[in-house]
């Protein structure tokens, strides 16, 4: 016999992107409904929320981006007054330590028009010869480099981990009830979302439906009829420590695209580290959870790409030690490399929010608004997020991101 249970509002994927939506939505006076959250793995072990490099910016190339992470930050800042509980305000060690983009000679005059438009966009940003990054950095090699956008606020690293568990937490105080579960798919009558099925035969009736499903999306998408361009990635991410002198050193994307930035307090052992890279297109392989080795880390990714072109960069980093590394899930959106976010295109009370190709946990806070805002209000409300919606995915009218790491 099958279980039904009803819900105004069903979302599938509970971690930063899932959580944050419901935590906005039941926040919002205008919404009075019931949530319910279904995490197939409340643990999150295998989320990237969990596993991501837990950064920051405003350095992208798509003004509505940029807007995305003005207020993320924001909302970083201020945390205590969203997530506190009871007076407990959530840590979560955010360090607005900075990006720094470098860039050669053929790419320098790219670099200081991204600049430009970010600071129109109010984003703190300073574009820097080379000169300018010598002194600033005397650690730096700056060998086939010509200058650099550094982030002088608003951008650093914090924990993730914190922000996904104080969303979480948050919701449920709020009223939002979590269910364990895997959903299988949706079931659809007249063109709307009518229930989500569990894998264990639970029927969850709903009137509207939000697929923040990471590395499942695509898939759980699909069984409404709904395509989208998202392929689930694999990344991972190394440590080190460094004995030598780094000071100052902020997120760092070198010319080869391998990132680097500080993690923790340096100790007697020196400063450790975490890095890696995207892998080239021909090499890059896909996340399969259902594969036990699907965690498994590739140490020759770090000895022969990332490793070599950070000691060319940072001359302190040919003496290392290495230290743990973790491979996680990248979202992947192979039209353009956005988030696509909002109404689906043929089901009309599905709400997307997938393919945020690394940038999901940033996001989140302005996203969870702007869905919340959606469902409660019919509308985007404080932030326009149009510009990411399925139907340029449609209408094969990508909104390319030019700054993904």
């Amino acid at each position: 016999m099958t279980d039904t249970l009803h819900a105004d509002v069903v979302i599938v994927g509970g971690a930063a992107v899932g959580s944050s939506t419901a935590y906005h939505l039941a926040a919002d006076p205008a919404f009075k409904g019931r949530v319910i959250v279904i995490e197939k793995d409340p643990s999150y072990r295998l989320s990237a929320s969990a596993l991501s490099a837990a950064s920051i910016r405003q350095q992208f190339s798509s003004p509505v981006n940029i807007r995305i992470s003005l207020f993320g930050i924001d909302f970083l800042r201020g945390i205590g007054r969203h997530l506190a509980l009871e007076g407990d305000e959530p840590s979560i060690g955010l360090h607005e330590g900075g990006y720094l983009y470098l860039a050669s000679e053929a790419g320098a005059a790219g670099l200081a028009a991204l600049s430009r438009a970010q600071r129109a966009e109010g984003a703190d940003v300073a574009f820097l010869g080379e000169a300018e990054l010598a002194a600033r950095f005397p650690w730096l090699g700056l060998d086939g480099v010509a200058a650099g956008n550094l982030g002088l606020s608003g951008e650093g690293w914090f924990d993730g981990w914190g922000l996904l568990q104080a969303f979480r937490k948050k919701a449920r105080a709020l009223g939002v009830q979590y269910l364990a579960g895997e959903v299988v798919g949706y079931e659809m009558a007249g063109g709307r979302v009518a229930a989500v099925r569990l894998a264990d035969g639970t029927r969850i009736a709903c009137g509207v439906a939000v697929n923040a499903a990471g590395s499942q999306g695509a898939r759980l998408a699909a069984t409404a009829g709904v395509d989208i361009p998202v392929r689930p990635k694999k990344r991972f991410v190394f440590t080190f420590t460094c004995k030598g002198e780094v000071e100052g050193c902020p997120l760092m994307i070198d010319t080869s695209g391998v990132y680097c930035r500080p993690e923790g307090q340096r100790t007697a052992e020196g400063q450790q580290f975490i890095c890696g890279a995207s892998p080239p297109a021909g090499a890059d392989p896909d996340w399969d959870e259902a594969d036990p080795a699907c965690a498994d880390v590739d140490w020759s990714f770090f000895e022969e790409t990332v490793w070599p072109a950070l000691a060319a960069r940072v001359p302190a980093f040919e003496a290392i030690r290495p230290g743990q590394a973790w491979a996680g899930p990248y979202d992947m959106n192979l039209m353009d490399a956005n988030a696509i976010l909002g109404p689906a295109v043929g089901a009309e009370n599905l709400l997307l929010a997938n393919g945020f190709s690394g940038h999901g946990l940033q996001q989140a806070p302005a996203v969870g608004r702007g869905l919340a805002e959606w469902i409660a209000h019919g509308r985007h409300v404080t932030l326009d997020l149009s510009e990411l919606g399925h139907r340029r995915i449609v209408e094969s009218r990508p909104l390319l991101e030019a700054n993904v790491i």
